[in-house]
């Protein structure tokens, strides 16, 4: 397997932050630029990964590449899962995550060294962003990287799912047991995600100490009602999308790109959506465009 990227190893030595958001905390790893100078001004990024992730996997990756061409990024953990609290975990809340985002971006409007900040996403992050964007005025820029835009319908088996997660909490209310099963698996169909899952099955890619593979079933119901695609009509910050073909739902893709209300752009990439995650070559072409949206709009 050719060398991938790494958020553990990638020439950077994050700090390690946190902030209030909602009920509880969120812990994030803050990555500057090499040349940081306290008396300048930067544009500031927070970063969220993908479905069950953890700031060590994607997210960080992407903190580091925008830190690495001059801008600050902030790899967050959602509420209920990392290091971040939560009396559940983990647990599935789109809601709560684009929270803990809109919290993410007051910690670094609040630093002096911070000219403007944003959001950015990476896969089911890319529905979250869009929904913290519509619902907060403060969001000064956003970008997409292999979205996975959720609306009702496009999870599958959604009627029966949704009927686990209520037996699944009631029993919860009842025992105090939380009901788990696996977040990705190459063949279970208990599992949320049956599909090949190269990038989180492998311990030399996604596959950190800080992850768990699970998913609390009794959150399905918060998990089905996310709508990115309603959401992209109350979204008037500039935005970048960034996709592909072969990236999750490119339909959908273009469904969040057309009710987007404010500037605009969607680039098609190349390679698969995993690709987008820790690929050398697709992570520096893509946080090159990510870097200067957000020094445009930004700065």
């Amino acid at each position: 397997m050719a060398k991938k990227l790494n958020a553990l190893a990638n020439g950077f030595t994050p700090q390690t932050v946190e902030f209030p958001s909602g009920d509880g905390t969120v812990v994030a790893h803050l990555y500057l630029p090499k040349d940081h100078d306290a008396s300048k001004r930067y544009s500031a990024v927070a970063v969220g990964g993908s479905f069950s992730s953890v700031k060590e996997q994607m997210s960080g990756i992407y903190a580091g590449e925008m830190a690495r061409r001059g801008v600050i990024g902030l790899a967050i953990d959602y509420r209920n899962y990392g290091q971040s609290s939560g009396a559940v975990r983990p647990y599935e809340d789109p809601k709560s995550k684009a929270d803990d985002l809109s919290a993410a971006l007051r910690f670094l409007s609040s630093r002096s060294d911070v000219s403007g900040a944003g959001l950015l996403g990476v896969c089911t992050s890319g529905t979250t962003v869009i929904e913290a964007a519509a619902n907060d005025p403060e969001v000064g820029a956003v970008a997409t990287v292999a979205g996975m835009f959720v609306e009702p319908g496009t999870i599958p088996h959604g009627d029966r799912r949704r009927a686990e997660g209520r037996a699944a909490r009631e029993k919860y209310e009842k025992t105090g047991i939380v009901d788990m099963i696996p977040a990705y698996h190459p063949y279970s169909r208990r599992a949320v995600n049956t599909v090949p899952m190269p990038y989180y099955l492998s311990a030399k890619r996604g596959n950190v100490s800080a992850w768990r593979n699970e998913f609390a079933v009794m959150a399905w119901a918060d998990m089905l009602s996310a709508d990115a695609v309603s959401n992209a009509s109350k979204v008037t910050a500039p935005t970048l999308m960034v996709h592909s073909k072969m990236a999750s739902y490119p339909g959908q893709a273009r469904k969040v790109y057309e009710g987007l209300a404010g500037p605009k752009e969607l680039y098609w990439g190349k390679g698969q959506h995993f690709s987008f995650y820790d690929h050398p070559g697709q992570v520096r072409a893509t946080a090159d465009r990510v870097a200067a949206h957000f020094k445009s709009t930004l700065s």
